[in-house]
């Protein structure tokens, strides 16, 4: 199995390609919001540095959101044209469950709450706890929330860019990293091979964006630099 892994839903840019049991390639491109002009040369740079071919990949698996609504949208566009056009499934990662699981990856936390500022006085917001083949998963529903509803929401310790939002008090000199935690395609790719392992995908016309702020296109000039 080789699974190429994209995540552009936050502001930066990366690309994993991971067989059953290594990572073959990871890149990370920290430009903010250089996603449109990095995403495709760092899927090539993939492939070529490990001499594979979009044919000889098993799946396609991307950050589907919620997040940054042009990251989320690159990203599920991006995957869908590569799945497409080699008839490839796609498996669709949580943008939260990757937070989880990258704070799983840099912290050893197994349990947490994911919390992303969604500008607007809001947060997207879940809870994960490890399961039993590494995988942080979902013990709750993705919400989008104000910051005094979130922090009634949230679970367990609250980790990404919108934790400082919801739990002031929890921000000291020793937890301030939990800010600092941001996933990429290796926590994308970790998640999605277990799934391809188990053959949860699905086709790429199914394989779809999730705002949970349904009118985000209409929210954009509001958001400031959250786009």
């Amino acid at each position: 199995m080789k699974l190429l892994a994209l995540e552009t839903a936050n502001e930066q840019c990366s690309v994993s390609l991971v067989d059953d049991t290594q990572e073959l390639f990871f890149q990370l491109d920290e430009r903010t919001k250089a996603q449109t002009q990095t995403i495709l040369p760092l899927t090539e740079q993939a492939l070529l540095q490990t001499q594979t071919q979009l044919t000889d990949l098993t799946v396609i698996a991307f950050s589907r959101g919620p997040g940054s609504f042009s990251g989320v949208r690159i990203n599920a566009a991006v995957a869908q044209a590569l799945a497409w056009s080699h008839d490839l499934p796609v498996i669709a990662v949580s943008s939260l469950q990757a937070l989880a699981q990258a704070a799983y990856r840099l912290t050893g936390l197994q349990q947490v709450s994911a919390v992303l500022d969604a500008r607007m006085q809001e947060v997207y917001i879940a809870s994960f706890s490890l399961d039993q083949h590494g995988i942080m998963q979902a013990v709750d529903e993705e919400r989008l929330l104000n910051y005094q509803q979130a922090a009634e929401y949230c679970q367990f310790t609250a980790i990404g860019s919108g934790s400082g939002l919801i739990k002031p008090e929890q921000i000291d000199s020793s937890e301030a990293s939990t800010l600092k935690i941001m996933a990429t395609a290796q926590d994308i790719a970790t998640i999605a091979r277990v799934y391809a392992k188990q053959q949860q995908w699905v086709d790429a016309e199914h394989a779809l964006p999730v705002y949970l702020r349904d009118d985000a296109w209409k929210k954009i000039p509001e958001q400031g630099k959250a786009n």
